[in-house]
C-alpha cells in the first residue's frame, strides 16, 4: 500500500521534513516513489505540488495523520472530498430525478371503459 507521509532530512534540533509517496513497508527516511512537497515546522512553511498529490490521493494513496492535516489546510483535502462524493451525490439525486419524472410519463391513470348494455 501506497503512504503520503513525512521523511525527516533536518539536523538535530532543527527539524525539516519531505512529503512523500513510499510504500508502507519502508523505513522512515528510506527510499520513496515520489517527492510531492516540503514542509518546515519551524515556521509553518508548507509547499505542496498539487498535481503530484492530488493525483497519488486518486489512485488509493493513504495519507498519515500530519499530512492529512497539512492537506487540509492547503485545501487539498476538501477539493478531493467534493469531487469524490458530492459530484456522486447530485449525480445520483438527479438520477433519481429523472428515473421518476420518467415514471410518471410513462404511467398512464386507467380509464374504465363501461358499456352501457341498451334494454
Amino acid at each position: 500500500m501506497v503512504k503520503l507521509r513525512l521523511k525527516r532530512i533536518g539536523k538535530k534540533k532543527a527539524a525539516f521534513y519531505r512529503i512523500v509517496a513510499t510504500d508502507a513497508r519502508v523505513k522512515r527516511d528510506g527510499e520513496y516513489i515520489e517527492l510531492i512537497g516540503t514542509y518546515n515546522p519551524i515556521n509553518g512553511y508548507v509547499k505542496i505540488n498539487y498535481d503530484l498529490a492530488y493525483k497519488w490521493l486518486l489512485t488509493g494513496a493513504q495519507p498519515t495523520d500530519t499530512v492529512r492535516n497539512l492537506l487540509s489546510k492547503e485545501g487539498l483535502m476538501n477539493k478531493l472530498h467534493n469531487e469524490k462524493y458530492v459530484a456522486k451525490t447530485t449525480k445520483s439525486t438527479k438520477e433519481k430525478a429523472a428515473t421518476d419524472k420518467k415514471a410518471k410519463v410513462t404511467k398512464k391513470p386507467k380509464t374504465k371503459t363501461t358499456t352501457d348494455v341498451k334494454k
